[in-house]
């Protein structure tokens, strides 16, 4: 390790990751920060980071209050309509009073946002999402966080949370690593907001082989919101309400567009309506939660997988009859060319047309992320005007570890927040860090060196692990004494995918199942210790599988303890498979103990301030 250059960076606010959330958290911080010294680490480049690097089509989350559209309760309602009651109304409301704002912002700097040409107001997808052309949404939003950071590194992937030696419980910056050049570095902070990725391929995918990076949720995005901030100590909440995608087969197309503004629709292989003959099991699983409107998603989800276990698959997109209009066929192709243009080059390479042809459906794997359309991630302190007493501890966006903050796929209970309200987030939590600095006064941050010196040779011991053990080698590249990160990411994979409700097993699991899983975790994360790393390439996919595995241990101990089926379509619990409002209408918590690797599970009340 006495190689390794190490660089150091003191600074008052460190930014963890350069995707939507960190941008905004940047922008802010400056802000109200004008004489902070502001640091961002991203593991890419902060011009095409994070989960919106290869653009979107729509922004899928803007109120128009302005035009008397929706107001920041009617977005509570959705979101807690959607997520079967289980919403921190307090932090959803926040991001919503705010995301208007945010997405004027975006105009501002140049995102072309398509507009109605009768009334002049943006143009609709759906109730709460906006058309836009945005393959450069990303560069353009990264240009306002580069003009607002002191200092920005690309390609440092962050692994540990350093925690301040002088006072219990308290942030004192972050360590990691330079993918390209393997420096170490060093990040000292009064404040740190953690805004990186949620979690893709813990689940096994349905793309395999070559094809196995070809996943919803981006691929690069390893749990890291969540690894940080449980290894720091922090609380979780939520970790099993992990969300499984209706999508274009094979290259995972998003539907939403053509559900919404083409308006189309969904039939089995015989051309039928199936989503009406599972009203009745559904009713009985889940009661009065089926008569809402919209239909929570992954009830749908529900009657897809259904309809497939019946042997009436495959799910096709009803779009013959949208793309014979030439102006929605237009919309249709230049929905993926902007944003997933793998679709498009999938039908080319399979002769769909749907124009002439309907396209089929399929269920994705599991993903774990707390900035779509679930509520997985960090336990946060609420907005003191709003937040109920046991949700609010001082500051806003704050985890339970003092200093640290989460915004986007890191905090929980924010469900249908998406790229403009994980910006959003992003900035809130940047305001409360900067208050929570200013308080501080002359207060310091100390951490030893032999805390950052003992994560240096943890850090780079898969390293040393493939340099000591690569002799033993004589063809291929199974070792008796390391194990590659591959290797250890197909095991992971298939280990959930079968015991935690992945797409293998019908998204079912049951007690026994999730106990023998949390075993063969741990058994997983002791044999990491002899992870190998061949470059620093290799030494950032063995610190993504660490990330990946903590996170799989989080989900499993949450799916273990929410003994219900809370959210059909998403995972069942085969041993209780009804919902049960009378004992789980509640948020579930967990913390692990940073000494000891314990894990506790609570229940946390679900308090609804909206009406």
């Amino acid at each position: 390790m006495s190689k390794v250059k190490t660089v150091f960076e003191d600074c008052d606010i460190l930014v963890v990751g350069g995707g939507m959330g960190g941008t905004g958290a940047a922008y802010e911080a400056r802000y109200w920060g004008r004489d902070l010294k502001i640091v961002i680490a991203e593991k890419a480049n902060i011009d095409r980071s994070g989960a919106v690097a290869q653009g979107l089509y729509a922004i899928n989350c803007y109120m128009g209050t302005q035009w008397d559209e929706n107001n920041p309760e009617d977005h509570v309602r959705y979101a807690r309509n959607d997520l079967m009651g289980m919403v921190r109304e307090d932090l959803a409301f926040d991001m919503a009073r705010h995301v208007d704002s945010a997405v004027h912002k975006f105009e501002e700097w140049g995102l072309p946002l398509m507009k109605n040409e009768e009334t002049g107001r943006y143009l609709r997808e759906g109730k709460w999402q906006i058309m836009i052309h945005g393959e450069s949404y990303k560069p353009i939003v990264a240009e306002a966080a580069r003009k607002s950071a002191d200092k920005i590194y690309n390609r440092i992937m962050i692994t540990h949370l350093l925690m301040d030696d002088s006072k219990e419980n308290r942030i004192g910056g972050a360590v990691g690593f330079n993918v390209r050049t393997g420096d170490y570095h060093v990040f000292r902070a009064k404040a740190v907001i953690v805004a990186s990725g949620g979690a893709s391929h813990i689940f096994k995918p349905r793309s395999v082989g070559e094809g196995m990076g070809r996943t919803w949720y981006a691929p690069w995005s390893s749990g890291s919101a969540y690894a940080l901030c449980i290894d720091a100590g922090a609380k979780m909440t939520q970790m099993e309400n992990r969300i499984v995608l209706a999508r274009f087969k094979d290259g995972y197309g998003p539907v939403g567009a053509y559900f919404l503004h083409l308006k189309t629709y969904t039939q089995n292989a015989y051309g039928e309506e199936y989503e009406s003959k599972w009203y009745d099991e559904l009713k009985g699983m889940v009661g009065d939660y089926i008569d809402h409107e919209p239909r929570p998603t992954c009830l749908r989800n529900h009657a897809f997988i259904k309809e497939v276990a019946a042997g009436r698959g495959p799910i096709h997109m009803v779009t013959k009859e949208a793309f014979q209009d030439p102006h929605l066929e237009e919309v249709g192709w230049e929905n993926f060319l902007g944003m997933t243009v793998g679709q498009a080059v999938v039908w080319a390479s399979q002769n769909i047309d749907p124009k002439y042809t309907n396209p089929e459906l399929t269920t994705s794997e599991p993903y774990v992320m707390g900035s779509h359309a679930t509520c997985s991630g960090a336990w946060a302190s609420g907005p003191e005007d709003i937040a109920p007493d046991e949700y609010q501890w001082g500051y806003n966006r704050m985890l339970t570890v003092d200093g640290l903050f989460g915004a986007g796929d890191t905090l929980g209970g924010t469900a249908h927040a998406f790229s403009s309200g994980s910006f959003t987030e992003g900035r809130l939590a940047a305001k409360a860090a900067v208050k929570y600095i200013r308080d501080l006064k002359t207060d310091k941050i100390e951490v030893s060196e032999k805390q950052y010196e003992d994560l240096k040779e943890e850090i780079f011991k898969p390293l040393e692990n493939y340099a000591v053990g690569r002799n033993e080698i004589t063809a291929g590249t199974v070792s008796p004494s390391y194990l590659l990160p591959l290797h250890g990411l197909q095991r992971l994979e298939k280990l959930m995918d079968e015991y935690c409700g992945g797409i293998g097993v019908n998204y079912m699991t049951n007690e026994p199942l999730l106990t023998r899983c949390i075993e063969l975790l741990d058994i997983l994360e002791e044999d990491l210790d002899h992870i190998g790393a061949e470059n620093n390439h290799e030494l950032m996919r063995a610190w993504e599988l660490k990330h990946r595995l903590r996170t799989s241990q989080s989900v499993a101990q949450h799916t273990l303890f929410r003994k219900e089926t809370r959210w059909p379509g998403y995972y069942y619990r085969g041993d209780h498979m009804k919902l049960d409002d009378e004992n789980w209408h509640c948020l579930t918590l967990s913390q692990r103990d940073r000494k000891t690797g314990e894990w506790t599970m609570e229940k946390a009340p679900v308090y609804h301030i909206v009406d």
